[in-house]
């Protein structure tokens, strides 16, 4: 019994871990940055240079684990693009999948000469994975204008 629980608990642990960031370069790599001065833009700015195709993952238990899945997904992709010395990300957007489910249930029955009784409970916890992309960017200061 201490042996499933132990396999149930390095299961859990290893589901509640969010999946490494993962990138395609597109572009000329720069010398990192701070992810603090990564700016994220709905859309895209006027002038850039594209860096790398980046992606982030997140899970989360019973729901799709809403704002604060986001903002971790949000958070590897500024750590991502900083690292490749990009200083903005272009979000393309978010999905949600089920990826797994964990359950368990148990049972009793008891018998006597005249009747037989029996009782179950079971339960069960779903695993969800919210993934965004993104497109990691370098977009150069604006000049300062002519005096």
């Amino acid at each position: 019994m201490k042996r499933v629980a132990s396999l149930l608990t390095l299961l859990v642990l290893e589901l509640c871990a969010c999946a490494p960031a993962t990138q395609v370069l597109v572009g000329a790599q720069r010398p990192p940055i701070s992810p603090a001065d990564v700016r994220i833009y709905s859309e895209a700015p006027p002038r850039f240079q594209e860096i790398a195709l980046l992606t982030a993952s997140s899970h989360s238990f019973l729901g799709t684990g809403g704002q604060k899945s986001i903002d971790t997904v949000i958070g590897q992709l500024k750590q991502r693009a900083a690292a490749l010395g990009a200083n903005g990300v272009i979000l393309e957007g978010f999905t949600d999948r089920e990826s797994g489910s964990l359950g368990a249930g148990g049972g009793s029955d008891s018998y006597s000469r005249r009747s037989s009784v029996g009782v179950g409970l079971g339960g069960s916890l779903g695993v969800f994975k919210k993934t965004g992309q993104g497109r990691a960017i370098y977009v150069s200061p604006d000049p300062a204008p002519a005096r």
